[in-house]
């Protein structure tokens, strides 16, 4: 499937440290490339039910700014990112809007192309849908069959029986718990809030992840040499991680709501398949709230992006105003944050157009605290308060210094 055009990115002299990002499993600090000179990318992306919100821009954001960065830092950036294109939500959403689900997936796919492009997104090397890899997903199941990772659960009402994973089959590479760090009864609350099933009757273990969904009337499926069906949620993106990039990968991304059950069963789908951890670091962005609650499709409170394009906001705006908070970090967004963000661009643009004095001579030393926020954990706010320190002090902006900002911030001044 095609992803999305490209934005122009400068190539900027200079040597930029390596990365280094903070990992949700070990709750430390660490270079994911592990000192090779390529870094592998998987984030997990949209199931395409409905237009792009602010959760799933600066999700987005957060990850381009660190392939921006690996790519600052000389390294060879390989990233993957799946769509979700066949799932229960996208389905409801098509029976209670009188849609055909194929249809509303391909619009809204198509929206969400569009608004990463405005918001000069790097677009993934491999963007895949699920129903591309169907065939894939069902091999790798059968698989886990075989080696008794997955078992058989009645399934009066489908054609066929559902099959789930068997979460205390031993691994060599993950146990329940490595990746998120919860205790169990965390993981059941959790498993219940975020489309696992705890009270399935039959099952071995009430935190076992479903796999492959056998075929019910009026439901998607495709035939396989597992049965008619669809995969589950974790699966997807286990194969598609392994197959394009291969195991282990350097991060697997995604917003914190993904830790577990998502992240953790992908891991865990990933070792039983190909012996590997499935990453050297899972890296999280945190939640961002609108009208006091967290922003979701679920809840309605949503801020779009192509809602704020539409009032005519800059699309740079829109990144700078989320380039201000720390990827990681919780916060809520007023309507405030895009008036500032306008403000301090428009103030940027000023100094990039030599409207304002300046000493040239400092400009190397902005850069490189520029490029120093950035490899440490994403520092955004920083590098963003380092230009504005730059501005307030006299320091020019020059070719040099604008093309950095392009290159690292996403931020092409005028």
């Amino acid at each position: 499937m095609r992803a999305w055009q490209a934005p122009s990115v400068p190539d900027v002299p200079g040597a930029a440290p390596r990365p280094v990002v903070h990992d949700t499993a070990t709750g430390k600090p660490v270079d994911p490339t592990q000192g090779e000179e390529r870094a592998a990318l998987y984030v997990c992306g949209i199931t395409p039910y409905d237009a792009t919100h602010l959760g799933h821009a600066a999700t987005y954001l957060a990850f381009d700014t660190l392939g921006r960065a690996w790519r600052d830092a000389g390294l060879d950036v390989e990233y993957a990112q799946n769509v979700t294109d066949v799932d229960d939500p996208l389905l409801e959403r098509a029976t209670r809007d009188g849609v055909d689900w194929r249809e509303l997936a391909a619009s809204q796919i198509d929206l969400f192309r569009r608004d990463m492009e405005s918001l000069r997104i790097l677009p993934p090397d491999d963007f895949v849908a699920v129903t591309d890899e169907v065939d894939r997903v069902a091999e790798a199941v059968a698989f886990l069959q075989e080696t008794g990772s997955a078992y058989e659960v009645p399934t009066p009402d489908a054609e066929g029986d559902d099959l789930y994973f068997d979460v205390n089959h031993p691994t060599d590479a993950w146990s329940l718990g490595d990746e998120s760090g919860l205790d169990r009864e965390t993981m059941l609350t959790l498993a219940a809030e975020r489309g696992g099933d705890p009270e399935r009757p039959g099952k071995r273990d009430p935190l076992d992840p479903l796999l492959w969904r056998a075929a019910r009337d009026g439901e998607p499926s495709w035939d396989s040499e597992i049965g008619p069906g669809r995969p589950g949620w974790h699966i997807e993106c286990s194969v598609i991680a392994g197959d394009r990039l291969g195991l282990p990968i350097s991060v697997q991304g995604g917003g914190s709501d993904l830790v577990f059950p998502h992240h953790e069963m992908s891991a865990g789908h990933a070792a039983a398949l190909a012996h590997q951890p499935l990453a050297h670091a899972f890296v999280h962005t945190g939640m961002i709230a609108y009208q006091g609650t967290k922003i979701s499709k679920s809840l309605g409170n949503l801020v779009t992006v192509r809602g704020l394009l539409d009032d005519g906001a800059d699309p740079r705006a829109i990144r700078l105003a989320l380039l201000s908070h720390k990827y990681s970090d919780d916060w809520e967004w007023f309507d405030a944050e895009l008036t500032s963000a306008t403000t301090r661009l428009a103030t940027w643009d000023a100094w990039a157009s030599g409207t304002s004095a300046g000493h040239a001579d400092d400009a190397a030393d902005v850069a490189s605290r520029i490029r120093a926020r950035v490899s440490d954990d994403l520092d955004t706010p920083g590098a963003v308060a380092a230009v504005d320190t730059a501005i307030a002090g006299g320091t020019a902006c020059t070719p040099e210094l604008a093309d950095l900002i392009d290159a690292l911030l996403g931020i092409r001044l005028a």
